[in-house]
């Protein structure tokens, strides 16, 4: 906990934003970073509450030791803050910047809608702890002899590479991309994470002995068999990157595009690499002087919004097939779970049109373009209502429906019938592997993040890719002091 009293003393307070007029015209963060001073004070509020469901099941997927950190940072011990933190996660900085804070949702005080700042504190420590120089390259002792290739580089892959390497074993990450990072790098927009924050973590595994190889399309460059022969152990973290079928008539029409192609190409773009991509389209799509429509609510739709914006579309407009949320959740029948409320992004905020309780009936255009949305009302079993039929115009419509499963076309490819693939309650495919030992059906391959539980957020990858590092570490050796 923080200050005993804290949490009647000190309000609740967020970072501020630079005005949405000024940070569409870039693709950098824009959150203004608060002061050491302030950010103390917002870790003092956390109480002595008994049991801190911010870090049990209902809050964080890694089990950081919130009440713990927040002690330490309110107390001025930013190096231990930061031991503490690493001790449950291995990349705070992502997660302080792009996890949607299940822990604040879990938080006792968020029965008083204010709940303390931990994804605000998460950051600032790992921030704090590169500034003065904590971060640094924790090579192991000794080595085991033992080789693990680990196959996809997202944060899955990472936290695995980083578990591994420092438990002595030989740590070799394949990577289909041009640069380490998966779709945390190339499907996260920059003005959400700066990509100088992945290079920095990969510099540290280096360090540590880890080696990545970057442009190899396992599945297609190398068999997965070759990397079982040479290797002890391979981890396939290859993410959830199949678009998910919409099944809207006139998806054929030109300016019509799922939406993770549109948004690599931009963070390719701001990367300064060609926007040509193995399992992307090539063709630029750019939404500057267009009326776009985003198609579906959630986080890639939202990152779609902002990076149409920051293009300079002329008009946004996002649909969104479930009923507008409540502005407040009732607390007693949801707390400490996450709750089903009225969101805004700050996407959102920037301009954009929402749209709830509508159904895309279908793509329409001339002589093959795009021209607009054709939609409906639905009830509340999401069935069209007659006679609600409307068009949008749209020069540009972005499907951000989420995904299915991995990628067909290399890894699963390659090793055929041998991997056995599971199907969810909504027909998208996974890796079959239980959370236990990580193990497929393949003899010494196992799987992790994304392409074993479908897609989810980052925070859970990073758990996922060190519970498996542990389960190979287990297996390679007989024992292990990695912790789940």
């Amino acid at each position: 906990m923080g200050k005993v009293t804290g949490f009647m003393e000190i309000d609740r307070q967020l970072a501020k934003y630079q005005p949405a007029s000024d940070r569409i015209r870039h693709f950098r963060e824009f959150t203004i970073p608060m002061s050491d001073p302030e950010v103390q004070k917002q870790a003092a509020r956390c109480m002595d509450c008994g049991i801190p469901y911010c870090h049990g099941p209902t809050g964080c997927p890694v089990h950081n030791q919130i009440p713990d950190w927040n002690d330490l940072v309110y107390n001025g011990n930013w190096d231990e803050a930061i031991r503490n933190l690493h001790s449950t996660n291995n990349f705070p900085e992502f997660t302080g910047r792009i996890c949607p804070a299940p822990c604040e949702e879990a938080c006792t005080l968020n029965l008083e809608d204010a709940p303390v700042t931990i994804k605000t504190v998460e950051q600032a420590i790992a921030d704090k702890a590169y500034e003065m120089g904590y971060i640094v390259p924790q090579p192991a002792v000794t080595k085991t002899g033992k080789k693990v290739a680990i196959i996809g580089s997202g944060p899955a892959g990472m936290a695995a590479a980083q578990q591994l390497a420092r438990a002595g074993h030989e740590v070799h990450v394949f990577e289909r991309e041009s640069k380490p990072g998966g779709l945390l790098r190339y499907g996260i927009p920059d003005f959400k994470m700066e990509k100088n924050f992945i290079d920095r973590r990969v510099d540290q595994m280096r360090g540590e002995g880890v080696t990545f190889h970057c442009g190899v399309n396992v599945g297609v460059d190398r068999t997965v068999d070759s990397l079982i022969e040479e290797h002890d152990a391979v981890l396939y973290c290859g993410g959830s990157e199949t678009p998910r079928d919409a099944g809207i008539p006139g998806v054929e029409f030109t300016g019509v595009h799922d939406a993770m192609p549109y948004l690599v190409q931009q963070n390719r773009r701001v990367g300064r690499e060609n926007i040509d991509s193995v399992g992307w389209p090539s063709d630029s799509i750019l939404a500057g002087g267009k009326h776009i429509v985003v198609v579906g609510g959630g986080d890639t739709a939202s990152d779609c919004v902002g990076t149409a914006f920051r293009q300079g579309a002329v008009k946004v407009t996002q649909l969104d097939i479930r009923p507008q949320p409540p502005e407040k959740e009732d607390k007693l029948s949801v707390w400490p779970f996450w709750a089903t409320k009225m969101r805004t992004s700050s996407s959102q905020a920037e301009g954009a049109v929402r749209e709830f309780q509508v159904a895309t009936l279908e793509f329409v255009g001339e002589d093959g373009v795009l021209t607009g949305v054709k939609c409906c009302q639905v009830d509340e079993r999401r069935k069209p209502i007659a006679g609600t039929e409307f068009v949008i115009k749209a020069d540009l419509a972005l499907i951000a429906i989420g995904f299915s499963g991995p990628g067909t076309d290399s890894v699963l490819k390659n090793m055929g019938e041998k991997l056995v693939i599971g199907k969810d309650k909504r027909g998208g495919s996974f890796v079959t592997a239980n959370e236990k030992d990580y193990r497929t059906s393949v003899d010494k391959v196992w799987a992790a993040g994304d392409v074993r539980r479908g897609q989810s957020l980052v925070v859970w990858a990073i758990r996922e890719g060190r519970q498996a590092a542990r389960a190979i570490d287990e297996t390679l050796m007989g024992s292990t002091v990695l912790p789940r």
